[in-house]
């Protein structure tokens, strides 16, 4: 018996290698046929996976799927595997013959990349480690954003794939809002609580990470489109059913995170929801719809900033620790963000490197720890911290080419994928406050929901203009997206491949 347990034993680590290797191989056959699948899992992660435990009071740490753990990998396992998927996907394109769809963000993020390679040679001619140029209190996880935004555009090649992309999205997020506010309502709400573990604000929350809140925009976005835009199209009762259930769910589900950059970022998702509409409609969106959403914000505001001690009255209160005070101690953000200021100001072209610290972060007190000055709340004086004025070069043009061609895509984007196009945009609007006062960039989830965001308006586009099946969108699509030609063999029918509408508005 002794000797079948040390054999049983000793063979459990050989057992456990096969095991993952037919897993990697059955992983990778997926992957060279049905890319998406894949696809599908590493989103499912980021969507229902939490990626903190700020302001719980357990006294263990869980294992987390976004941690890089003792680092010999230098980036987190997920992200590589990740990588593996964008493998088997440009793969399974190259054998199909798939092209590679448009995007104006290549450049920029080749870009990233380039400063990232520039700051690891610097670093490794001053005697810093390469795991601390790479990481994630730098920019490196930018640079993940690239094979993300490339995987979603070589994985969703067609009008149904992106349709079913877009009902995924609904569902977790109707999903994700009815956990959040069943836990809210019979379990007392995300235990990562700050202001009532550590403020001592008697108030409960959904969830207190951003990136759940992001989720339920988006989903809100494609419900809100899909619900209430002009040039409908042919849905089952289920899905309206479903479209309704999301709005509704999803909106609450924001409103009780209680979180200021959360309530911010929605209305800002509104307006470029609202946007999408004629005239006519939007003032009947605006007299139904603004009179709810802003009475729950006003009493959930009212809630919190009632109970934060030195918050104030009025508007002015959702800014209380974000203004500079003419008598008495700095607040601790204002203060943090002046350190940080200067010390940009005194390396503004090459930044204090990917792996410094800001003079002075000893003076604030959530920065005691081993990570204490290599993050500050503010995504982009974070960058400009960092890297300088090279990496707000980056930052502000990455934006303004989503931007651009996002504007376009919201304009020409057929009914069917206006909801899927307009999710992205509105994903990045909602982020826009974190991004200023929040900690994106360090964040593993939050910087690959950044990505699936700007990859959702050029996933629209690429097969509104034909391009998984070469050769079927008009002329005219195929020119505005540099389509070359393809063989008279590959083509089919512009009605089968789903040809843009320029014409279609919402």
């Amino acid at each position: 018996m002794d000797t079948l347990l040390l054999v049983l034993y000793t063979s459990l680590p050989w057992a456990a290698v096969v095991v993952l290797s037919l897993m990697a191989v059955a992983g990778a056959g997926v992957g060279m046929v049905w890319p998406r699948f894949l696809a599908y899992v590493y989103l499912g992660v980021f969507f229902f996976r939490n990626s903190t435990s700020y302001g719980s009071l357990a006294t263990f740490d869980t294992v987390s799927v976004y941690s890089r753990g003792s680092g010999v990998l230098l980036f987190p396992l997920l992200l590589w595997m990740m990588f593996a998927v964008w493998c088997c996907a440009r793969v399974s394109a190259s054998f199909q013959r798939y092209p590679a769809p448009p995007c104006n963000l290549r450049p920029w993020l080749l870009g990233w990349l380039l400063l990232l390679g520039a700051h690891v040679a610097a670093g490794m001619l001053t005697g810093v480690k390469l795991s601390a140029a790479v990481a994630p209190s730098g920019f490196s996880h930018i640079v993940w954003m690239a094979p993300l935004v490339s995987l979603m555009l070589l994985s969703f090649r067609t009008r149904a794939h992106a349709i079913e992309l877009s009902r995924f999205i609904l569902l977790s997020g109707l999903v994700r809002a009815g956990f959040g506010l069943a836990r809210w309502a019979l379990a007392g709400g995300d235990p990562n609580n700050v202001y009532a573990n550590m403020n001592d604000i008697k108030i409960k929350l959904t969830f207190f990470d951003i990136n759940d809140s992001l989720l339920c925009t988006v989903a809100f976005a494609i419900a809100a489109v899909n619900l209430f835009q002009i040039a409908k199209h042919q849905r089952s009762q289920f899905w309206i059913l479903v479209d309704w259930a999301t709005l509704l769910a999803t909106a609450a589900c924001v409103v009780l995170s209680f979180r200021r950059t959360a309530w911010i970022g929605f209305l800002l998702t509104g307006l470029v929801v609202m946007m999408r509409f004629p005239l006519q409609r939007r003032m009947q969106l605006v007299a139904l719809g603004l009179p709810v959403v802003g009475a729950a914000l006003l009493v959930a505001a009212v809630k919190r900033l009632g109970q934060t001690k030195g918050a104030g009255h009025g508007i002015g209160s959702l800014f209380y620790d974000m203004e500079s005070r003419r008598f008495g101690a700095e607040s601790e953000r204002v203060l943090e963000l002046k350190l940080a200021l200067a010390d940009f100001i005194s390396h503004p072209f090459t930044g204090i490197g990917a792996w410094g610290r800001y003079t002075g972060y000893q003076q604030i007190a959530w920065q005691d720890g081993p990570d204490g000055g290599l993050f500050l709340h503010s995504g982009v004086l974070h960058i400009a911290l960092k890297a300088g004025l090279p990496g707000l070069v980056l930052l502000f043009g990455t934006i303004w080419a989503f931007v651009v061609f996002a504007r376009r895509a919201l304009r020409e984007a057929p009914p069917d994928l206006l909801g899927l196009a307009t999710a992205g945009a509105a994903g990045l609007a909602f982020m826009l406050p974190d991004l200023l006062v929040g900690t994106p960039f360090p964040q593993v989830r939050t910087t690959q929901m950044l990505a699936i965001c700007m990859a959702l308006p050029y996933v629209a586009m690429a097969v509104a203009a034909g391009v998984p099946a070469a050769g079927t969108a008009p002329m005219a699509a195929r020119r505005r997206f540099n389509i070359p030609p393809a063989p008279a063999s590959r083509s089919t029918s512009a009605a089968a491949s789903g040809p843009a509408s320029p014409g279609a508005r919402a």
